[in-house]
C-alpha cells in the first residue's frame, strides 16, 4: 500500500466490507467511488494480503454471490490505516484552518 490514493481505496473497501460483508463488488464499488475493475484488483490484493476472506454464499440462488471477511490480520490494519487516515487529516484541517486564518486576515487589512 505505497501511495496515499490505495491507502483511501484501501481504507474505504476496509470499512465498507466492515459494516456489511454481504455487498457486492458492484456495491463496494459505488458507495467507494471506485471503478469496478479497481475494486475487483484491491479485493484480491487484500485477500493476497490475508486482511479479508472471501466466502460464497452457499444458499444463495445467485452462483456469484460472495461475502467478504475481515480476518483478524485485516482488522489490525483497519486499524492502522484509520490512524493514518486520521492523522492526515487532521494535519490538513489544521493546514486548512491555518490558510483560513490568513486569507481572513488579508481581507481584514484590505477592508481598512
Amino acid at each position: 500500500m505505497n501511495t496515499d490514493k490505495n491507502i483511501n481505496a484501501f481504507f474505504s473497501i476496509l470499512n465498507i466490507i466492515d459494516k456489511s460483508s454481504d455487498k457486492s463488488q458492484r456495491v463496494i464499488a459505488r458507495e467507494s467511488s471506485l471503478s469496478l475493475g479497481k475494486v475487483n484488483f484491491l479485493l484480491k490484493e487484500l485477500t493476497k494480503k490475508g486482511l479479508i476472506k472471501i466466502d460464497r454464499f452457499i444458499n444463495s440462488n445467485n452462483k456469484w454471490a460472495y461475502r467478504y471477511l475481515l480476518t483478524s490480520k485485516g482488522i489490525k490494519e483497519k486499524i492502522e490505516i484509520t490512524k493514518e487516515f486520521l492523522s492526515r487529516k487532521e494535519n490538513e484541517y489544521l493546514l486548512l484552518k491555518k490558510e483560513i486564518e490568513l486569507l481572513r486576515q488579508m481581507v481584514d487589512r484590505n477592508d481598512t
